[in-house]
């Protein structure tokens, strides 16, 4: 089987980091492998991708096959465009200057949509931030006219209570103004009985 360009997996459960490596085709995932050309880390914005090209170049002259994800990675780091244009170099189709300069300008336009995707992710991730802390204030705010609205109204219902109460209270006296001329007699008042001594 062909040597392949593949991936092997490193880092903890839920947070992968892979190598790039040069394998035979038959060796386990994460087995044996002939020669690492770089690190792949898919956990940050963008992707942290470090590779070596030339090394990279050098095993995609001899044949290696890079795997579907590896092949991306290769032709988002430019690795296959600077393959291309080497061959175009040995087929005479343009001089080495020629394919270092068109190499130099794609790579240029490429950090700057790097660097323009970086500044819209950051952006993006303020705006989100942002949005949750006005919605946070929002709720927040719902939360204490809704308390201020229910003590306006337990506050309402006390002073209805007091002033439902004070009402009897103050017709009351009147009415004891009225019956005051009936007397009761006095009442005689009780003794207690001492205990007895035996």
């Amino acid at each position: 089987m062909p040597t392949k360009i593949r991936l092997q997996r490193r880092g903890k459960r839920g947070q992968p980091f892979y190598h790039i490596v040069i394998a035979d085709g038959r060796a386990p995932r994460d087995g044996k492998f002939i020669e690492k050309i770089g690190t792949y880390n898919p956990l940050t914005r963008p992707a942290d991708i470090d590779i070596d090209f030339n090394k990279a170049i050098t095993w995609l002259n001899k044949g290696a096959q890079p795997t579907d994800t590896v092949k991306a990675i290769l032709s988002y780091q430019g690795v296959l465009y600077k393959s291309h244009l080497l061959k175009g170099v040995q087929k005479g189709a343009m001089t080495e200057e020629q394919a270092e300069i068109k190499f130099q300008a794609w790579l240029q336009e490429k950090q700057a949509k790097i660097a323009g995707k970086k500044k819209e992710y950051e952006l993006s991730a303020k705006d989100v931030r942002k949005k949750l802390h006005e919605n946070e204030i929002k709720l927040n705010e719902a939360k204490a006219s809704a308390v201020a609205k229910k003590r306006a109204e337990v506050a309402a219902a006390q002073q209805a209570a007091i002033a439902h109460a004070a009402a009897p209270i103050a017709a009351a006296p009147v009415a004891i103004a009225e019956e005051a001329p009936v007397q009761d007699a006095p009442a005689e008042p009780v003794q207690a009985e001492e205990p007895k001594q035996e």
